[in-house]
Order: structure tokens, then sequence, then C-alpha cells
């Protein structure tokens, strides 16, 4: 009897996940289009709240929302801001690092989706705020890893948002401000969308400072009308998540109207309060203040004007209050872009990097680039006076905001006599000390004991998209070489994806000083120094100094833009008459 050949096995889902402070989402790529999950509510937003009941049984979302004023000694949230930290929830007898807790919110996403999907979910693209470091990061994907998730991508939050904002526009480019203020951080990212590549040009933003900020500023003002001190506050926890309801609720309702009063039933009697939008904005000031730096950032580092943006696109919860809405129209004179649903937008934009990795057909023209949203480099020190050095400075390596992947180089060299090692320490951050940095891991390189000074380093350092950063160390004096892989937040990657990953960052090792197109100009212009003479030879010169300046920063876009220049001006000068 013949036999029947068995039909395909459907391919397993890759789902996009907006692991957020105040809610989460699920999304999945499905038809040519990204769809959001419900839950087992039937609701798309599950809360990030995790409660553990008096039989230890462990709820998530709606469920454990309720329970934060009722039982707020089993009942966790807000935990995303300390993720990476030592900090430890507990809930009844047992302690919960941050991690763990967002695993459960994880695990409960995982579930939603393989009912909605009918078949076993594996793999996931989660959104991480785009200033969380590689410490914050890790935490990220190793709660996904708890929920049985293996992380194909973490993506930046405004990235997201931009890909679910990108991909409906119409127009062949523009370029775009995302505003992403979340429940407890804030994210600002540079966007350019042409001929189907959606490019990051910078991104910035403060991982303490979300919606939950606001919502405290007016529960802070309640309990002054309440005569209600910090001590009380404190240990009475029932009492302090009841104010902070009430203060939620009037934050919401100022999002639809110009005042809000709630009651609040303190000392056995209801208590009635009351704030305007003018209060409101007052109470918020110094938060509002806070957000014009990321945006002021990010403009800078993206070299913008404020009028070379189309359109500022609002995401995440708490970019819906007006006074947030005022004070960007405030900035930009304008009014922003609503159109995209803030708490959905990068749900929907993770499923789409999902479907991207997976190269689904309806995706095959777009492409996606990302930048470092911080810097990367190693600890220097620097002699001030004789026999006097500065320690523990930050010497950056790969600027932030550079287009990933990237490979850059430092050189550096040995500063006592006889010095048989030098601890290269790498570090992640913006600040002028590496004590105020991230330390991410060292490299132990041995040089010949010669004095100080003599001895020089090439440091380079390739980072890509999925956070492996490799250094490699090579003393010029010997030639030889040390390396030290950093995996980061891909550090769960098999072997052979790291064979692979290497592989595709060992393309990048080239300084542009031997690019072949750079190499071309370099070697035209030597050859016109030694043809020409007088003023054309010193013109030629200065070309050489100015180009070969370009090379050393190492920047791709002012490479190629001084090549362009110095080319067109060599054009010239060759088919001038006199030469």
């Amino acid at each position: 009897m013949p036999v029947s050949a068995a039909a395909p096995a459907a391919p397993v889902p890759m789902i996009g996940i907006d692991l957020g402070t105040t809610n989460s989402s699920i999304a999945v790529w499905e038809g040519g289009q990204a769809r959001l999950i419900a839950n087992s509510l039937g609701e798309v937003l599950t809360p990030s709240v995790v409660s553990v009941d008096e039989a230890g049984h462990v709820l998530v979302g709606r469920a454990a929302e309720h329970r934060r004023i009722t039982h707020p000694h089993l009942t966790a949230a807000v935990f995303k801001r300390v993720m990476g930290s030592a900090k430890r929830f507990r809930l009844g007898p047992r302690e919960f690092a941050p991690e763990e807790l967002s695993s459960l919110v994880l695990t409960s996403l995982k579930h939603d989706a393989e009912a909605a999907l009918g078949q076993p979910v594996r793999e996931a693209v989660i959104s991480v705020p785009a200033y969380f470091n590689d410490t914050q990061r890790k935490a990220t994907k190793n709660a996904a890893e708890l929920a049985g998730l293996k992380v194909s991508r973490l993506i930046n939050e405004p990235t997201a948002a931009a890909l679910a904002f990108g991909l409906h526009q119409s127009r062949d480019e523009t370029r775009f401000l995302v505003f992403d203020l979340g429940g407890g951080t804030f994210d600002v990212s540079i966007v350019e969308l042409f001929e189907g590549v959606v490019e990051v040009k910078a991104s910035t933003g403060d991982n303490y400072l979300g919606g939950e900020d606001f919502t405290q500023v007016i529960a802070q003002d309640m309990a002054q009308q309440f005569g209600l001190d910090a001590a009380r506050l404190e240990s009475d926890g029932t009492l302090r998540n009841r104010l902070h309801a009430v203060a939620e609720r009037c934050k919401q309702a100022l999002g639809t109207g110009k005042s809000a009063t709630d009651q609040l039933h303190l000392d056995g009697q209801e208590r009635s309060c009351a704030i305007d939008e003018e209060r409101f904005e007052t109470l918020a000031s110094d938060l509002l203040a806070r957000l014009r730096k990321p945006i002021e950032r990010a403009m800078r580092d993206s070299r913008l004007k404020p009028a070379a943006l189309d359109s500022i696109v609002m995401v995440g919860g708490a970019s819906r209050m007006p006074v947030v809405r005022k004070i960007v129209a405030r900035m930009f004179g304008r009014f922003p872009d609503t159109s995209v649903h803030p708490d959905h937008a990068i749900a929907l934009g993770a499923a789409v990097q999902a479907a991207l990795i997976a190269q689904d057909a309806a995706l095959s023209e777009v492409l996606m680039t990302d930048v470092c949203p911080y810097s990367l480099g190693v600890e220097v020190s620097e002699t001030i006076a004789p026999n006097q050095n500065l320690d523990g400075l930050f010497s950056p390596i790969i600027e932030r905001n550079t287009v990933v992947p990237a490979s850059r180089m430092g050189l550096y060299h040995t500063m006592h006599d006889g010095q048989t090692e030098i601890d290269l320490k790498v570090y992640q951050g913006e600040q002028r000390f590496v004590k105020d940095n991230v330390y991410l891991g060292s490299l132990k390189v041995k040089v010949p004991p010669l004095k100080g000074g003599e001895i020089n380093v090439e440091v380079r350092f390739s980072y890509d998209v999925s956070g492996l950063l490799e250094v490699d160390a090579t003393v010029l004096n010997t030639g030889k070489k040390h390396s030290l892989t950093l995996l980061g937040h891909a550090s769960a990657m098999s072997e052979e994806e790291v064979a692979t990953r290497r592989a595709e960052l060992s393309r990048l090792k080239i300084h542009p000083r031997d690019d072949m197109p750079n190499k071309l100009v370099l070697t035209r212009i030597e050859r016109l120094y030694a043809e020409l003479s007088g003023p054309e030879r010193e013109a030629v010169g200065q070309a050489l100094t100015q180009f070969t300046m370009a090379l050393n920063s190492q920047d791709t876009e002012r490479i190629a833009r001084e090549r362009k220049q110095v080319s067109q001006w060599l054009d010239g000068l060759e088919a001038s008459p006199l030469n």
C-alpha cells in the first residue's frame, strides 16, 4: 500500500514582545502584517505586575495589578527599572530578582501566544529601552531564557516603533523623531526612511524617567493635601498603593479633560482630591525639563536641525499626557504625529523585526540599521605632570550612535619603564572616569619590557547588532595579537552562531586607510605630490593632510564626503592645462 508524504510542518513562529514597565504586549507577523495577540482576558496589554497568593500561586497581569492595593507585600511592579541590579523583591517567603519577575511576565505572554497560534513558541525579538546598558540587556535576555525563550534579537524600543511607523509611510523618503515615553523609561531616536531602508541616526534617553514619575508627583501632592507624612506611607503599603491608584486615575483623567477629581477613603471617611492641568504642569515642571535633554542630545548627535524632521512620532503610554505633547509642540513648533497607537507600536515593530530576521518575502525590500546607543572604550591614564598620572580615564573607541555593525581602532602606548603587561579594561558609557561607566571585561596583553611610551598597541573594537563585541589588541612592536570576545546580551548564542558572527565581523576589520577606494585616493594624491612642484605641490600636500585626518576620524560618512570632494578636486587639477 503506497504511503502518502507527510505534510510539511508549519514553521515555528518568532514573536515580538514589548516588555514594558507598566504593560507588556506580544505580536506576531502573519499574512504580510504584524498583529497583536490578546491574552486570556482578551486584552492586548498585560500589566507588568506579579503577585503571589496565599497558596503560593503566581499571578501575572491584571489580577496581580489589583493585588497591588489589597496585598502590597505580596505584589511587585515597576521592576523593569531595576533590571540588572542587585535589588530583590520579597513576595511572601521568597525573594525575587527583577529578571525573575520579568521572566514570569514573559512566560505569561508566551503561553498566550501558544494558545493563539496553536503551537509552541521558542524564539522572540524583545524590545528594550535604547539607553539600557549591557548589564540591563543581559538581565533581559536572562529573563527570556528563564521563560524558555531564545532571544533572536534585542531591539531598541524606539527602533521598533520606527519600524511600525515607517512601514506604513507612503513617501519614499522621510525623517522623523521617535519620542518614546513609557511607564518607566524615556527614549528618543532620530530615524531616516529612504528606498526601503529604515536607518537610525541617533538614540539616547533616560532610564529613570517615565509615566510612573508623573503619577508620583500627583501622589505626593495629594499626600500633602491629606496631611500624610512619608513615614506613614512607608509603613502602610496598602495606603501607599491606594494613593498611587488615585493619582494614576487623575493622571489619566487629565488626558481627556482640564481637571480631575477623585476620592480616597482615609481614616474612616471619604476625602476628596482635585487637580487641574495647570497645577499638574507646575508639579511636573522638573520632569518636563528632563525631557528636553535627550531630545537635544539626539538632535546634536544626528547633526540635524528641527526643520529637517518631517514628523515627531509619539509612542509609549505616557506620551498621551497633554502636558507632554504640549512641551514637544513648543520645542518643535508643530504638533506631534499621533497616528501610531502609543501602546501598540513597539510590540508591532518587534514583530516586524522578527519577520526581517526570518526573511519574510513581504519584507524582502526592507533593510533595518541601528546604532550603538552607548560609547565603548578602554581605561587609560594620562600624564598631567612629571611623575604624576591621572588614572581611571575613559577613552572611547566606538562612539555612541555609531551605525552597527562597526569596527573602530584606537592607538595606545605603555606608561612605565620595564612594563611587561597591559591590563586592557573595557567599559561602556559616556562619563569621563571609568568608575562611572559599566565594566564589560578585560584583556591581558603581554609586551616587551622597554621604556615607557616605546610600546604601541593598536586596539580594535568590532561590534555587531546582536551585542557581540570583539576586542583585538596588536602589539605593533612585535606584531603579536591578543583577542577577547565579549558576547554581551548575545551570550547564549551557540558556538556555530558565534563562529558566524565572527566571520561577519572579520570582514569589517579593515581600517578605512586600507579600504580600496580610500587607498586609491591616497595613492593618487601621493603620485601627484611627487609629480608637481611649487604651489600645486603644496596644495596636494594639504589635501593629503585633510584626507588623512578624515581617515583617522574613522567616521564613514565624513570619509565618504571627503573622498568625493578630494577626488573631484584632483580631477580638476589633472584636467588643468598647466598640468
